[in-house]
């Protein structure tokens, strides 16, 4: 490992500093919120911002490990699709904690955000985190009701299967929660709100007037001392935000919450390389193979990685490692082509975590399984079948990180999204589609120019030229890491550097839950 800081190293170290000073730019995006203008007025008003509720929220020195904090990047709506959401640390218990941010036209919710809000208490239930929503929010934005409305009620559906798995459900109200948004505080275990702050009714006194004549207010109609005094929805009356967030971190110091999987092993060793090697890894043009070892190695405990099968299928790099004192199971891309040697590999590896009950971390760096004459006579069929079956029925957590390319069904072998990782984080290096660019491109062109000679008409090459260059930018575009985590098919773009500390903080939260492989199940392997 010693020759990684040679010639290139500073090349691919550059290209890939750049590209992160382009999500630091989405980054601040997000941070932004609704801008100057919505900020100054919401600070007008004596309030916090979501960042700094759930600052308050949080233990004091631990880390806040955001989720899709680019969501909605390259919509119409605002990057980060006006709510926070992540898991944190309060009194000792990681919890998950969404935040509406209120400067994004009052906290209202977009398609975006109710995604980003599902995609929150998806990670809750499978990590058996409580939940703590801290509540500023209009309801739906009305413009965009019709992607919102039906699909919508799974939020109260999910806030009601979390108690009934016995996940705690926290809900702190700082301002409006109308309409639908009512639902979240009625449907939650423990309710806080925030005195002649909080505001919460299914229809507010013009809705009332409209609907049944009658004349109200804010406060009896829906403020925090009603439901204090008479309705009983508030269980905890707080004087202002912070006698609010001091008192949800109360209710979750009286939740006698315990971690159900096993603990890591103290005093974890710390990588004998350095993390600052990793931004030096991988090279601009994802052609360019690399060795995935170089990241493991300055991911994992000690540097210390048991390899399986070192020497059969070597494209792919299996083997055991601890993460921050916690065992994982490791496959790696080697050189991006998965062969069927390498598919009954993955399949074999996958089968013994299971056995063990360890966690599997799929690091990629793939352009798909190998296709050609020889191939396909060879089985890559079945075998790449066998890989993706024994990752779609494994039951140990999964945790992807997409390093390098991740394309075609090798996307899918390596645990993608539709495969329910309980991670997935991509590098600014990262690109996913269903191919290259050029070889998509190249592939409509060779349909293309069939399709001519059969008709018997002759080709336009200079239409060809202009449809590849078309569609190779547009793949290239959508292939890359802030399109893909604007739509939520990552949870966030992460600084390589800061990998082995993501690593961690999930396989924490994983181990909040029993951590059990499956036992067979894995459906009919084809041989």
């Amino acid at each position: 490992m010693s020759a990684l800081r040679g010639a290139g190293f500073e090349e691919r170290r550059a290209v890939m500093l750049e590209r992160l000073a382009e999500v630091e730019a989405a980054h601040q995006d997000a941070l932004a919120g609704g801008g100057p203008k919505s900020l100054a007025r919401h600070r007008g008003r004596g309030k916090l911002t979501a960042r700094e509720r759930i600052e308050l929220l949080l233990d004091p020195d631990t880390p806040f490990l955001e989720l899709s904090p680019l969501a909605g990047w390259g919509s119409d709506f605002t990057t980060g699709a006006s709510i926070v959401t992540g898991i944190g640390v309060v009194e000792g218990v990681e919890c998950l904690v969404t935040a509406n941010d209120p400067t994004v036209k009052g906290g209202s919710s977009n398609p975006w955000t109710l995604r980003k809000a599902l995609r929150a208490n998806e990670i809750a239930a499978a990590n058996r985190l409580p939940v703590i929503s801290l509540v500023e929010s209009g309801g739906a934005d009305l413009p965009s009701q019709k992607e919102i409305f039906i699909p919508g009620g799974a939020l109260f559906r999910d806030l009601t299967r979390l108690s009934a798995a016995g996940i705690p459900t926290v809900a702190v109200v700082f301002g409006n929660s109308t309409a639908g948004g009512a639902y979240v505080p009625g449907m939650s275990d423990h309710v806080i709100m925030v005195k002649e702050r909080s505001k919460v009714f299914l229809g507010g006194p013009p809705l009332v007037k409209m609907a049944t004549g009658e004349e109200s207010d804010d406060e009896s109609l829906g403020g925090a001392d009603m439901h204090a005094r008479v309705s009983g929805l508030a269980d905890h009356f707080a004087l202002d935000e912070p006698d609010a967030l001091r008192t949800a971190r109360r209710v979750v110091a009286r939740l006698n919450w315990r971690k159900q999987g096993p603990d890591p092993r103290p005093e974890p060793r710390p990588p004998l390389f350095d993390e600052e090697d990793l931004l030096g890894i991988v090279p601009g043009d994802l052609r360019t193979p690399f060795d995935p070892r170089e990241v493991v190695v300055r991911v994992v405990d000690g540097s210390e990685f048991d390899e399986f099968k070192p020497l059969y299928g070597p494209s792919l790099a299996t083997g055991w490692a601890e993460v921050h004192g916690y065992p994982v199971g490791i496959l790696a891309n080697a050189q991006g082509v998965l062969f069927s040697a390498e598919s009954q590999k993955a399949a074999q590896f996958i089968q013994l975590a299971n056995q063990r009950d360890i966690p599997l971390l799929f690091l990629h760096n793939t352009t798909g399984y190998m296709v050609g004459r020889e191939y396909e006579q060879g089985g890559i069929i079945k075998h790449g079948a066998m890989m993706i079956n024994a990752v779609a029925n494994s039951r140990v957590p999964h945790i992807s990180v997409l390093m390098g390319a991740s394309y075609g069904a090798g996307h899918y072998g390596m645990c993608g999204r539709a495969y329910d990782p309980r991670f997935l984080f991509s590098w600014p290096s990262a690109k996913s589609a269903v191919m290259g660019p050029a070889q998509l491109a190249g592939v409509l062109s060779i349909v293309a120019r069939q399709s001519a000679a059969a008709k018997g008409r002759p080709y336009d090459e200079d239409a060809d030229a202009a449809l590849r260059a078309m569609v190779e930018q547009q793949i290239e575009s959508e292939s890359l890491p802030m399109f893909l985590s604007g739509r939520l098919y990552d949870d966030g773009v992460i600084d390589p550097r800061d990998t082995r500390t993501v690593l961690a903080l999930c396989l924490s939260a994983i181990h909040t839950a029993p951590v059990e492989g499956a036992r067979g199940g894995f459906g009919v392997f084809r041989m």
